[in-house]
């Protein structure tokens, strides 16, 4: 269980090239009990920007096969907590440990292994405009597999067919929805079969049943490759889709952790109030 305590660039350093890795052994489901593996533990983790303090002794623990639901008002520090975690920026103190590894004591070139084994779907899909759909899935194959042209395809097949997309891979991302979009950009955040998924936002822009789809999508995602995931989301509808549990960040503290009927009756006044949509109060706008 957890306990409480922008985007990078879209063109990843190469690093070394590296063979598809085996099979992982007990890709289905989540651990059972007594047999839980922390995939993520982020400890005691702080950062400022000058004299703003956006984060703050932030802690938690990510099981294997677990989805973690983050939310919180607007600027409370939900997307510099990914850049934290990808190792896009150095926090102040405290570390975040994926497998083992302490990614806040690497070096750049040093977080590239540890890159290659999460995905990230950025808020806006970030698809490459002058590439068709097809290719947009296959770059990261191409980047980062020694996979022969044939295999690669086949690859690309069966990650469009998992966000139902058959078909569409000879359009580019101006050619098709922004549902569209999202999926294909889906669709190559898990090209490389990664251990831990990160979304932002990841129905931002959708319409509500559009949202669904995407909320259904990333539970299959994580049934089929038997991803860790974490979402950063304001949408709470696909919060309660998608999430195992929810972590509520607030004032740079996580306020809450726990699971869904735990926060339905949490006397926390702001999560009540969040997850009730109610407004806020005039002396706080």
């Amino acid at each position: 269980m957890v306990r409480s305590s922008d985007e990078h660039q879209q063109d990843e350093p190469s690093g070394e090239r590296r063979q598809e890795r085996p099979e992982r052994q007990e890709r289905q489901g989540k651990p059972s009990a007594g047999r839980q593996e922390v995939l993520l533990a982020v400890r005691d983790l702080s950062k400022s920007y000058g004299e703003k303090r956006v984060l703050e002794g932030i802690g938690f623990e990510l099981q294997r096969g677990e989805c973690l639901v983050v939310m919180g008002r607007s600027g409370t520090g939900k997307s510099v907590l990914l850049r934290q975690i990808i190792g896009l920026e150095k926090p102040d103190s405290g570390s975040v440990v994926f497998d083992g590894t302490d990614l806040t004591r690497l070096r750049e070139e040093e977080l590239f292994p540890a890159r290659r084994r999460m995905g990230m779907l950025f808020q806006s899909g970030a698809l490459f405009d002058s590439m068709s759909v097809s290719d947009n899935v296959a770059f990261p194959l191409r980047k980062h597999t020694d996979l022969a042209p044939e295999e690669r395809a086949a690859k690309v097949e069966e990650k469009l067919k998992m966000v139902h997309l058959e078909g569409a891979g000879d359009k580019f991302p101006s050619d098709i929805s922004g549902g569209m979009r999202k999926r294909a950009a889906l669709a190559r955040s898990f090209a490389l079969d990664p251990d831990l998924m990160l979304y932002d936002e990841p129905s931002s822009g959708l319409d509500p049943m559009t949202s669904a789809t995407i909320a259904s999508l990333i539970r299959n995602v994580e049934k089929e490759l038997g991803v860790t995931s974490l979402v950063i989301t304001h949408d709470l509808a696909l919060a309660r889709r998608v999430g195992d549990r929810l972590a509520f960040l607030s004032d740079g503290r996580f306020a809450f952790v726990g699971d869904w009927e735990a926060a339905d009756r949490s006397k926390d006044k702001t999560l009540a109030d969040f997850l009730a949509g109610r407004e806020e109060e005039a002396d706080a706008a």
